[in-house]
């Protein structure tokens, strides 16, 4: 194996990641800014008041994505066992 070719894989990896990751991250990070919004508006400074929304909103962001997640992971992971014959020579 070449320094190039694990580094391929490496960057191919952690672009997968983040690509799966991705739905469940953005949810997260739109909830958490709405409802610092508003705790900002009205004044209520509670911090366990983001938590349960944040949560909530990830579960179902994780619930909808999970089939295109599974398909993605399993594509990569079909295209890394194909071409362990190229990783080995």
């Amino acid at each position: 194996m070449t320094v190039e070719l694990v580094t391929g894989l490496m960057a191919e990896t952690v672009r997968v990641i983040l690509f799966v990751a991705a739905p469940v991250l953005i949810v997260g990070l739109i909830v958490g800014v709405v409802v610092s919004l508003i705790q900002a508006a009205t004044q209520v400074q509670e911090i366990t008041l983001v938590f349960v929304p944040k949560i909530l909103a990830c579960l179902i962001a994780l619930i909808a994505a999970l089939p295109w997640m599974m398909a993605t992971l399993l594509s990569y992971t079909q295209a890394l066992f194909r071409n362990i014959p190229l990783y080995i020579g």
